[in-house]
């Protein structure tokens, strides 16, 4: 017999959310925050691409909102959700949704680009089912980020030394780093660093010190 192991209890019943699929309101809304957190602050444009069944059904079932709650910050099962298109227009921010029929390797795909002034993200995000998601690229960049494992996510500026002293903040703690993902928009602009660890302890120390180096822009911790 197949021994059957869950890492939490959401893999048995399913996260909180509002909205009618895991898949496509709790996931999407989670690959939303992700992203925002990500990018650091509010944008001013927002495009998502949706593929195959995101394109077909995000009005239906909700995807369009939950996404763009997650972009707005919003939690799967935070009321204001439903509201997210009014709240993002009330804050004068341009979202565009733009169905695709490319194929792609899983049916509930998004690919979602931020801008702010002369900043630009764009991070493909894919739900795969009980509200859980996996990062599959950054600014073109292929990376397997699923949110399953402590991982930090800074946004800094691209000067020498940052990641010597990125690293020199987990070694000091005894803490191994299992793989690390390094992009950039350009020579000398924002850039960004994932970071997966073998140990949450001491994370929020950790953050606090990854804030306060200098050309520190943003961390985030997800786990």
């Amino acid at each position: 017999m197949k021994d059957l192991r869950f890492n939490s209890v959401f893999d048995i019943i399913g996260p909180v959310m509002v909205g009618p699929s895991s898949s496509h309101t709790a996931g999407a809304a989670r690959i939303g925050k992700v992203v925002r957190s990500i990018f650091g602050e509010e944008p001013e444009r927002i495009t998502i691409d949706l593929y195959e069944s995101f394109a077909k059904t995000y009005r239906g079932h909700g995807t369009d909102v939950a996404i763009v709650g997650g972009l707005l910050g919003m939690e799967p099962d935070d009321e204001r959700l439903a509201d997210s298109l009014k709240i993002a227009y009330d804050k004068g921010i341009k979202v565009a949704f733009v169905p695709k029929s490319d194929k792609v390797d899983h049916p509930n795909t998004t690919k979602i680009t931020m801008v702010k002034g002369d900043r630009k993200l764009t991070v493909t995000g894919v739900s795969i089912g009980g509200g859980n998601i996996q990062i599959s690229e950054i600014n073109g960049f292929k990376i397997s980020l699923s949110m399953g494992t402590p991982t930090y996510i800074t946004i800094h500026q691209d000067v020498a030394g940052m990641i010597a002293k990125v690293t020199d903040v987990f070694s000091s703690r005894d803490i191994n780093i299992g793989t690390m993902t390094v992009t950039r928009e350009s020579k000398g602009e924002k850039a960004i660093m994932i970071i997966e660890v073998d140990d949450r302890k001491d994370h929020e120390e950790i953050l606090k010190k990854l804030k306060s180096l200098k050309n520190m822009d943003n961390v985030t911790f997800f786990e």
